[in-house]
């Protein structure tokens, strides 16, 4: 008697003449999980269709191989073989021109994506006419001489500067004391001595402490 249509056996049964390839009980388990069907009930079901000949296996140890009845399909001939392979050449042709159709619709539904809509682009158009508005506004300030400074960053901007002259100054004056004391008692002459060390003065690379002092009290 064959087994009913909603049990566990015959929920294998079809699963395994529809794979029709080698299948171990973890296999099917795996593949029926949305019938709730436990490892061990499909371990159950498939030693119960293999027992009463319904489906074949093999034994490889410990582990069993499923595999549906080859008697149960009819083999199809040359003509009916010739037959098949141009119903599938001509299927993968529809397939191929299927996949181009689709690829050009989204291209198309990309294309109409990106483009603005009315309503985003006159907000942009406003966003943009904003911008060039807040920038002639800057350039008619920097064209009339006015500072676009505020008292608060440029008071800033001068004691930052004059901190970096004083620290600037005092560096210079520590080197000098340092310096004169190495070369008041050196036989070497300073100047073959400073060329041998690799130093530079301000002067040297056409820096001058003063100018910049009084770019300070010039306000």
């Amino acid at each position: 008697m064959p087994p009913k249509s909603d049990s566990s056996e015959a929920i294998v049964l079809n699963f395994v003449n529809e794979q029709n390839r080698p299948l171990n009980a973890q296999n099917v388990a795996d593949a029926l999980q949305k019938f709730n069907l436990k490892k061990s009930v499909v371990q159950k079901a498939l030693d119960c269709l293999a027992d009463g000949g319904r489906i074949s296996f093999k034994e490889y140890g410990k582990q069993k191989i499923y595999l549906s009845r080859q008697d149960q399909f009819s083999i199809p001939n040359h003509e009916e073989l010739n037959k098949m392979k141009e119903q599938n050449a001509d299927l993968q042709k529809q397939l191929g021109e299927q996949k181009k159709a689709i690829s050009e619709v989204e291209g198309e539904i990309k294309t109409l994506q990106s483009n603005l809509t009315l309503e985003q682009i006159r907000e942009r158009e406003a966003k943009l006419r904003s911008e060039v508005e807040e920038m002639e506004n800057k350039l008619a300030k920097l064209r009339g001489g006015v500072t676009l400074l505020n008292p608060e960053e440029r008071k800033a901007i001068q004691d930052t500067f004059s901190e970096k002259l004083n620290q600037w100054r005092k560096r210079k004056r520590m080197f000098k004391e340092l310096w004169d004391t190495l070369t008041e008692n050196s036989p070497k002459d300073p100047k073959e001595f400073k060329e041998e060390l690799g130093l530079e003065y301000d002067e040297d690379v056409g820096v001058n402490l003063q100018s910049y002092s009084e770019l300070v009290q010039r306000g």
